[in-house]
């Protein structure tokens, strides 16, 4: 395979010139790099007259779920690499709430497959709390083991922040676990500030990719957190942050978290290096931010441009856009002027699932009419932030059910457990989807990855569901008339695809501009919904056993009033 040819055989020694950033002194000098045949950096000679162009490590994503791109390790490389990303810190935890232990091992066993620097995480909450569970559960003996394995470079985000304020044993013997081998913790705290911050943190957590203010991002830094700045397909709130990386160069890195697929092959951490650009933000910091500060957090192996480092580094002539011209890893080509060098897919197809719900009827998506009732819950969307709000809305009734109001956009949201075959699903209502036809479903539904659905009748959410289960698990869009429209087939999970990643984003594609012209105006509706069944992130979201309230730590029934 192309990996054991790259780190077995020697390469011819070159050199290349151009413009560095120096960031120790803030500056930017002309250099010319010579590689060694062992694909390192032989040799950094000051020169006056580089080539054109500019001379960057490898950008890193400081925090991405590989899963949420619907691509395997492999195919998610062939689409990064172009954009000056060679490594990544993943958390895998998407696929361990699907297969546990055995879901992790082969997302690392298919990143042996490509030269791409992956650094994986232990995922510290499979379930992520105790009020919804997927198909795979890690204990602390797992965490514990797993953290030994090969490849692995720290504990993935803690999630369950009650249950660390609360000091559950379980979480707590995890975070020691990580101590002990002496791995980076990473956090995942939306909100929190002062004591309760304060405790986090002392447990051993070291980053948080959640901020949702400015000043709550300066709380967590001044408290020795290190803030990843977020730009995915859902969340998308770096632009506020962004200023922060000039006053705290060394207490910031940039991540995506979940990145989907048309989205991975437009940009990837180059779009935030170009925005802080843009922004005003200087070359030292943003080179501090997507590159130095990962690299030496997590100690991911990858070169930063010195004598006696890996020869893993781009070069850049359009600082709008840091769009590559050419990618080296190792001292080898890996990208050039729109051509990848590494390998595409995986090689073999991926099928391990696990997937036991069956078809359901109409009438399972049925909601009675309460006597005398006034007001429902609804969970209030808003575009770009996967914060919700909790609504108390006046339900809409029809032949003594309560419905889905496309006029006030109210809508209907379904999670159905997928790893039971007897399992009823829960409903509720939603507002912010904007349907006016039509239902989107998905196993994409974060994290325990049952099945969900959005719709504005229940013939179109059904027919939806049993697409999902039909092809045992993907994206689907149906119309009102129940005829599904587009689908996106997942196999490996219920999550990502064996197809190239160029396929993967058409497809997905579709499903998004369907969503749209059906006409939700988020600008992932996909996403978006794959959130709403995340009982870790405030206020209220819908669980397979229905509404939960995340600040009161408590499901609630439809009722309101």
């Amino acid at each position: 395979m192309f990996i054991n040819e790259m780190t077995m055989k020697s390469i011819e020694p070159f050199s290349v010139s151009g413009k560095i950033v120096d960031v120790e002194r803030d500056c930017t000098i002309g250099v010319r790099i010579s590689i060694s045949s062992e694909g390192k950096i032989a040799a950094v000679d000051e020169i006056d007259d580089p080539d054109s162009g500019y001379l960057f490590p490898g950008f890193v994503d400081s925090h991405v779920h590989i899963e949420s791109s619907m691509l395997n390790p492999v195919s998610f490389a062939y689409a990064a690499v172009r954009h000056g990303t060679l490594g990544v810190l993943a958390d895998p935890h998407e696929i361990a709430n699907v297969l546990g232990k055995s879901g992790v091992q082969k997302m690392i066993e298919l990143a042996g497959e490509t030269p791409f620097v992956f650094g994986f995480g232990v995922p510290s909450c499979v379930p992520a709390t105790e009020n919804e569970k997927g198909g795979g559960e890690l204990n602390a003996d797992d965490v514990e083991k797993m953290l030994k394995w090969e490849g692995v470079t720290h504990l993935s985000e803690v999630m369950d922040v009650n249950a660390v304020l609360e000091k559950n044993e379980k979480i707590i013997n995890k975070i020691n676990a990580a101590k002990e081998a002496g791995k980076p913790i990473d956090g995942h705290a939306p909100g929190l500030t002062g004591a309760a911050l304060r405790s986090y943190i002392a447990s051993g957590i070291s980053t948080d990719h959640e901020s949702v203010s400015v000043e709550e991002a300066i709380e967590k830094i001044r408290s020795g957190m290190v803030v990843q700045i977020r730009n995915g397909s859902a969340a998308r709130l770096s632009e506020a942050l962004l200023p922060l990386i000039s006053r705290y160069g060394r207490m910031c890195m940039f991540c995506s978290d979940d990145k989907h697929p048309d989205d991975l092959l437009e940009s990837h951490i180059n779009f935030l290096a170009a925005k802080a650009y843009r922004n005003g933000v200087s070359l030292s910091s943003i080179i501090q931010a997507a590159c130095i500060n990962p690299v030496r957090h997590y100690g991911l192996p990858l070169g930063l441009l010195r004598v006696g480092d890996s020869a893993d580094f781009q070069k850049v002539e359009d600082l709008r856009t840091f769009e590559p011209s050419c990618v080296w890893l190792r001292g080898r080509e890996v990208y050039r002027d729109g051509e990848t060098f590494l390998p595409e897919t995986a090689s073999e197809e991926v099928s391990e699932n696990q997937f036991e719900a069956v078809p359901i009827t109409r009438r399972v998506l049925s909601v009675p009419a309460v006597e005398g009732m006034k007001g429902i819950h609804v969970i209030g969307v808003r575009d770009g932030i996967l914060l919700t709000t909790n609504l108390s809305e006046k339900p809409a009734i029809v032949d003594g059910e309560i419905v889905s109001d496309i006029e006030r956009d109210i809508l209907k949201i379904v999670v159905m457990n997928r790893y039971r075959m007897d399992a009823k699903p829960a409903v509720a209502f939603v507002k912010g989807f904007g349907l006016k036809r039509g239902a989107l479903a998905s196993s994409v539904c974060h994290d325990a990855h049952n099945l969900i659905a959005v719709g504005t009748n229940d013939e179109a959410i059904t027919a939806a569901l049993n697409q999902i289960i039909w092809m045992k698990g993907g994206l689907t869009v149906a119309d009102s008339n129940r005829k599904i429209i587009t689908s996106l087939p997942l196999p490996f999970g219920g999550l990502m695809s064996n197809e190239r990643p160029s396929v993967v984003a058409r497809r997905y594609k579709d499903c998004d501009k369907l969503a749209k012209m059906f006409g939700s105006p988020l600008s992932a509706p996909f996403t978006t919904l794959s959130f709403m069944a995340l009982p870790v992130i405030p206020d209220v979201k819908m669980t397979s056993r229905g509404l939960f309230d995340v600040r009161q730590n408590q499901f609630i029934g439809l009722r309101s009033e």
